[in-house]
């Protein structure tokens, strides 16, 4: 069943789909990512949030090395099947730069941004 679901995601030419990653609690947006097919499979099966890093071009698991894990709560495929929006327990900042979220910046109308989030750590 997973290998025909896995299959039926339609990945992009770098064989990546993206991941919007909510808090399961109140749904706030915390981080998008990309998954490879290993990805959604480790996600699923581990219950931990997988991804792609096209940066670093290797596997990551979210926390492996700051311990700010995303357990999952579910998974939900698109439409299209092209995307994925993962809702997970968060621990600590899910974004690399010590903050909750990764969307911890407002853009004004003028195009100033005005950072609306306490930062938790040091970034990582």
């Amino acid at each position: 069943m997973l290998e025909k679901f896995l299959d039926s995601l339609k990945y992009d030419k770098d064989g990546l789909l993206p991941a919007v990653v909510q808090d399961d609690s109140n749904g706030d947006v915390l981080m998008v990512a990309y998954m490879n097919r290993d990805a959604v499979a480790q996600t699923l099966t581990s219950g931990r949030a997988c991804f792609w890093s096209r940066s670093r071009q290797r596997f990551w698991i979210k926390g492996e090395t700051s311990g700010n894990i995303q357990a999952i709560k579910s998974v939900y495929v698109d439409c299209d099947r092209d995307c994925v929006v993962v809702k997970v327990d968060q621990t600590g900042a899910a974004c690399h730069e010590g903050y909750r979220s990764c969307f911890f910046r407002r853009v004004n109308s003028d195009g100033s941004e005005t950072v609306v989030m306490e930062q938790l750590s040091e970034a990582y």
